[in-house]
């Protein structure tokens, strides 16, 4: 796969991004193998830009394995200095779990309740529950804040 070719721009404005980031991939003594090269296919999966540290003492050794995974990852070098690589890649797109699509709003929960006499079948009733309240364990509707409350002196000025 082809690396990803950045405007001088793009590559300054991820450099600055990534200034604050520590390494997520270390490349210790066996170089880059292909579980090195998997953990940072995860990260650049994960977090879009990623910083690498090389263990290595040889640059050239360290340019070539920064030009690979850039080249083998299809992401875009952004910086070599020194031990650390920055390598970019946009995000892909995340799949909507149920939770994101829920609208704010009123929640209707089934609640069932147990009769005090054995032998008779819980009850089910469906409460509705709005933004300012919560459903107790009890199967109680209450309100999340209880209003604020104002002084006596207050009350009278107004």
């Amino acid at each position: 796969m082809p690396q990803i070719q950045l405007t001088p721009a793009q590559r300054k404005e991820h450099r600055a991004q990534a200034h604050h980031l520590n390494p997520v991939v270390m490349i210790g003594g066996d170089g880059l193998t292909d579980a090195v090269k998997k953990e940072a296919d995860a990260a650049l999966n994960a977090h879009g830009l990623i910083k690498i540290r090389v263990f290595s003492d040889d640059r050239v050794a360290r340019e070539a394995m920064f030009q690979t995974l850039a080249t083998e990852l299809n992401a875009a070098p952004i910086q070599h200095i020194g031990k650390l690589l920055v390598l970019w890649r946009p995000m892909p797109e995340r799949e909507k779990t149920v939770d994101e699509d829920r609208m704010r709003g009123p929640r209707d929960f089934k609640v069932l309740k147990y009769s005090k006499l054995s032998g008779q079948k819980p009850e089910i009733k469906t409460l509705r529950v709005l933004g300012n309240q919560r459903l107790t364990a009890g199967g109680q509707v209450k309100r999340a804040k209880k209003p604020r409350q104002i002084s006596v002196k207050k009350r009278s000025q107004t």
